[in-house]
């Protein structure tokens, strides 16, 4: 009965480069969790931002949960990101340089059953890293179908 909600993020590692990796806790409200553990949550558009010092992450979109009444949550609210002030600082401080965002990367369920965002401090990929991105995977997709044969 027991099963593993992880809901990646694709489209951050083909557009970006990948350079630390953070585990921050989500603020959530009820339905959210809820809606999370059925794994009905998009990670494609969601980017994180400082407000008053404190890590949001933005229209990271977590449906609606279909059980719900009229207490169900709005679909791509702002939601606090929960990290130690050490991690926030430096995050914070490496965010300011130019070329660097942070874009949550996975959102999971951890073993005591709270809900976990994976996000990485990255730096934009130009065309032509996106390109090689694409030969090495053609290449990979290839060399594993002829080790088949």
């Amino acid at each position: 009965m027991e099963q593993n909600i992880y809901i990646k993020n694709k489209k951050a590692y083909f557009e970006y480069h990948i350079l630390d990796k953070y585990t921050a806790g989500i603020k959530l409200l009820g339905t959210e969790i809820k809606s999370i553990r059925e794994g009905k949550a998009n990670l494609n558009d969601a980017f994180c931002t400082f407000i008053d010092n404190q890590l949001y992450v933005r229209n990271l979109h977590i449906s609606e949960y279909s059980m719900g009444s009229f207490y169900n949550h709005e679909a791509k609210r702002d939601r606090v990101l929960l990290l130690h002030k050490k991690e926030l600082k430096k995050l914070h401080t490496r965010g300011e340089e130019k070329g660097l965002t942070i874009v949550p990367l996975a959102l999971f369920i951890s073993d005591r059953g709270f809900a976990k965002l994976e996000i990485g401090l990255a730096q934009g990929k130009k065309t032509f890293d996106k390109r090689e991105t694409l030969k090495e995977r053609d290449t990979k997709i290839e060399m594993d179908r002829a080790m088949k044969r």
